[in-house]
């Protein structure tokens, strides 16, 4: 199969993955706080990754990293993993799956227009009539708005690790597109970062809990399968495809996670939040695919600081 090909599929099944972190996650934060929860999870996915990494070739790469280089990898832990994962988590806590899913997929559109940013162009018609679509999509599902306290701060906190997100996809496709380092030695470092900053701010802001035997069991599942090897592949899919086509992939989420919370979390979903989910979607995805055909012609992929 053609090496494109596979990526995609290779990023789709990491994508699924991801998806059901999300109920995961969410049986989780019965008797786990998020801030410990999301730190054990990517800790523990260090650790694995590090000792992978201890019997691999790839290894060597560590001591040829500059301070330039290291900085870099540093911010994306810092971003991706500390800000994104840490503020996800307590999205989670606050909201239901669904909705943080939705507040999620802005991602996407904050993405396109960094990139729209960072090579000075301006947004079409087509791609500022997408963004519209999106923030109509965001308006039918929230209306008629009845907020609660609890759920203004988890909108709150989404914003955050939305805007961290968008700010580790520009970077992470910067760090992988020069094929540097090996994926391997990208996910290590700033995961290590990362993880140990939010487990150090989880511990301190809400204490070490008591975890049954089922928590470790979603603990462990999280960090070896849906985030050591889920991000790992996630990175050497970097490697091929664009920000905006893993982008497009990682929208997905907002097919698989609506339909695992309504089978696994009991949450409920009204038709109009339907219509509001595909809108928005719908808008993400014409904000994306307007810059495919450029992308292609120009070599643009090669050229986009993720």
């Amino acid at each position: 199969m053609k090496p494109r090909f596979v990526a995609i599929l290779q990023a789709l099944f990491v994508v699924f993955l991801w998806a059901t972190s999300w109920v995961l996650i969410k049986i989780g934060l019965k008797d786990i706080p998020p801030l410990v929860f999301a730190g054990l999870r990517y800790f523990l996915a260090f650790i694995g990754l590090l000792v992978a990494l201890g019997f691999s070739e790839a290894k060597k790469e560590l001591k040829t990293i500059q301070h330039p280089e290291w900085s870099r990898l540093v911010l994306l832990g810092l971003l991706f993993y500390a800000g994104t994962q840490g503020a996800s988590f307590l999205a989670l806590f606050y909201l239901p799956a669904v909705t943080v899913n939705l507040l999620w997929s802005f991602s996407s559109v904050i993405i396109a227009l960094l990139g729209i940013l960072w090579l000075s162009e301006t947004p079409t018609w087509l791609q500022w009539g997408g963004i519209g679509l999106a923030m109509a999509g965001a308006i039918i599902y929230f209306y008629p708005a009845s907020i609660q306290h609890g759920q203004l701060v988890g909108i709150l906190v989404a914003v955050v690790g939305i805007l961290a997100n968008s700010a580790s996809a520009i970077l992470g496709r910067s760090i992988n597109r020069a094929q540097k380092y090996h994926p391997l030695v990208v996910t290590v470092v700033s995961m290590g970062v990362g993880s140990v900053v939010l487990l150090v701010s989880g511990v301190l802001l809400e204490g070490f809990p008591s975890i049954s035997p089922t928590g470790w069991v979603i603990i462990a599942w999280l960090a070896f399968i849906n985030t050591a090897f889920a991000f790992t592949l996630w990175n050497l899919t970097l490697r091929t495809l664009s920000a905006i086509e893993s982008s497009i992939i990682n929208s997905t989420m907002m097919i698989w996670i609506p339909v695992f919370a309504v089978l696994f979390l009991g949450e409920s979903i009204s038709v109009k939040q339907v219509i509001g989910l595909l809108a928005a979607g719908l808008g993400t995805l014409v904000v994306q695919l307007r810059r495919l055909p450029l992308a292609s012609r120009t070599g643009w992929r090669t050229r986009v600081p993720r």
